[in-house]
């Protein structure tokens, strides 16, 4: 019987069966990755933030899931659009576009929620615009530091020219403002 087959049937524990998918998300990634020849130091999950190419540790991402709808949540800042239940655990959904000063993010086909992973101690989802596949840091340039908190200030381009800022969920969650989701 295979892991998913194992998934599906009845009396399976949660936790026991999300394990088992992150496994299988990762060993999916590491496939992908070795197809496309990358090696596995420096692997990095590119998304778009609005319109900002950004950099996630896959150590540091748990699932990437569709968008789904979200409860909103009362008194709460503009950037925290509210509650999904995403595999039976109610997690918190920020638009880090808003985040960041810019434009709302409108859910649309291409968006996703990339959840932080459980090693973060911090039930939270990101909604992206769009997942942009797997980066290689080494083929990146790494470029003057920007005036941004130390979560987001590490800053590269690729091989095309584009910008891509690296992004630290781990000091992200260590972030008072972030923190503070109430009014």
């Amino acid at each position: 019987m295979s892991t998913t087959d194992q998934d599906l049937q009845p009396g399976s524990d949660g936790g026991e069966r999300r394990s088992r998918l992150r496994q299988y998300q990762v060993a999916l990634l590491e496939r992908m990755a070795a197809r496309s020849g990358e090696s596995a130091a420096g692997r990095e999950l590119g998304v778009l933030v609005g319109e900002r190419r950004c950099l996630l540790d896959l150590t540091q991402v748990g699932e990437i899931v569709s968008w789904q709808p979200v409860t909103p949540v009362p008194l709460a800042r503009d950037w925290y659009l509210g509650l999904a239940n995403i595999r039976g655990n109610l997690t918190g959904v920020i638009d880090l576009a808003r985040y960041l000063g810019g434009s709302a993010t409108a859910p649309a086909a291409d968006s996703r929620v990339v959840t932080f992973a459980a090693g973060l101690g911090f039930n939270c989802a990101l909604l992206v615009s769009r997942v942009l596949g797997l980066r290689q840091l080494g083929e990146m340039e790494i470029q003057p530091e920007a005036e941004a908190p130390a979560w987001c200030s590490e800053q590269f381009r690729d091989g095309e020219g584009q910008a891509w800022t690296r992004l630290d969920l781990s000091q992200l969650v260590r972030e008072a403002r972030f923190l503070q989701v109430g009014l």
